[in-house]
């Protein structure tokens, strides 16, 4: 499908799409846990489209060789919001005050600690580390198992989000072309890499049969995707507004987007 087309898809890529518009990643993973906005309504984001990338990083892939399978990618990633997560999410939101879903997305961020620790250590960024295993002790005790965020309101911890596709980068490993992955949308081979790596990570894969870890697994990122749509269920309704073309917007500024998360870890003091 021509990108003439695509950007007149009626919905926008909404969750999946977020990687085009904001920050931060994600990734995901399927990694949807960051906030997002219009990259036209967030400072931020238009900050990490401007970055030039770190020297070294001239490899990177512009070009699109695998373009025809990450359209059909695309489009598929479209209907499949279109047709089941947003109405999905919008029942979920119906039946669920806000404050509720805020817990929820705290609750995922918080058990999903060990890749995010991991790859701070793997970067030997250990005062980021020991600010996740501090975060996670606060949040699984004061917070009620996650529910609630006391690391961040009553101690300024932040959440250092990381991920295997960018301890990748971080020590110069070439990402590869772009790839528009089924349900997990934009990513790179590297990035794909990174996210089976951080995925071997889960304990429970070592602990239960492998069949009852894969769908215990895909539940909980089902779980995951739909709390978060629900929780942007205005902002991606508008997100083409933005973009003439939304499949190049999407790639764009998600190679962008990464580019600028390595260039802030290399900027960071050990």
């Amino acid at each position: 499908m021509e990108r003439s087309k695509l950007a007149r898809t009626p919905s926008a890529y909404r969750a999946l799409v977020a990687a085009a518009f904001v920050t931060g990643v994600c990734y995901a993973s399927p990694a949807f846990s960051q906030d997002a906005a219009p990259i036209a309504q967030n400072p931020t984001a238009e900050q990490a489209a401007q970055a030039k990338p770190l020297p070294g990083e001239s490899n990177q892939v512009r070009l699109d060789p695998l373009n025809g399978f990450n359209e059909a990618m695309f489009t598929f990633n479209l209907k499949l919001d279109d047709w089941v997560l947003h109405p999905v999410a919008s029942g979920w939101a119906y039946i669920t005050p806000e404050p509720v879903r805020t817990g929820v997305g705290h609750f995922f961020d918080n058990v999903d600690v060990i890749p995010r620790l991991a790859n701070n250590l793997f970067q030997l960024k250990m005062a980021e580390a020991g600010v996740e295993v501090a975060r996670f002790g606060i949040n699984s005790t004061l917070g009620v198992a996650g529910f609630f965020d006391p690391a961040n309101a009553w101690f300024g911890l932040k959440q250092h989000d990381n991920d295997f596709g960018l301890t990748l980068r971080y020590w110069g490993a070439p990402t590869g072309p772009y790839l528009m992955l089924p349900f997990l949308g934009p990513s790179t081979i590297g990035d794909t890499v990174g996210k089976v790596a951080d995925g071997a990570m889960n304990p429970m894969s070592y602990l239960l049969p492998w069949y009852v870890a894969t769908a215990s697994e895909a539940g909980w990122r089902v779980g995951e995707a739909v709390n978060y749509r629900a929780q942007h269920l205005n902002q991606f309704e508008e997100a083409d507004r933005y973009a003439i073309d939304l499949y190049g917007a999407v790639q764009d500024a998600y190679l962008q987007t990464r580019e600028h998360q390595v260039k802030l870890l290399h900027e960071e003091e050990w």
